[in-house]
């Protein structure tokens, strides 16, 4: 995926087994848990390029969360502030070739950030 692509997407859900058989049988997603990541099921699209997480809601985690692909978290977040947003969650390991952070826009959206390797890749 390029810099901009919408890599990922999490929807928060209560129950994560409930929401797994939900969607799976709503929209045909193939929706599995991997070593590492217990208590949170992925899912991919049928035409495999879309994917995400069912991840458990929280206080600060209440609506679904698009991660958008970058080359450098870091000069994105740089530019977040610039442009008037707020960092929510600062660069944060997801393995050691994966990163992820979060953002509030201007207007209160949240939207996450991608860095690493995607599905696929090496």
């Amino acid at each position: 995926m390029a810099h901009g692509d919408i890599t990922h997407i999490d929807i928060p859900v209560g129950d994560t087994q409930a929401a797994s058989r939900f969607y799976g049988r709503l929209f045909g997603w193939d929706i599995q848990e991997y070593p590492g990541f217990e208590g949170y099921p992925m899912w991919r699209a049928p035409n495999g390029v879309s994917g995400g997480g069912l991840a458990p809601r929280s206080e600060d985690f209440t609506a679904p969360r698009s991660y958008v692909e970058v080359d450098s978290i870091d000069d994105v977040l740089a530019q977040v502030t610039e442009l008037g947003g707020e960092v929510r969650m600062a660069r944060t390991p997801i393995d050691a070739t994966s990163w992820y952070a979060s953002f509030v826009d201007p207007d209160g959206n949240e939207i996450g950030l991608f860095e690493g390797r995607t599905g696929g890749e090496g």
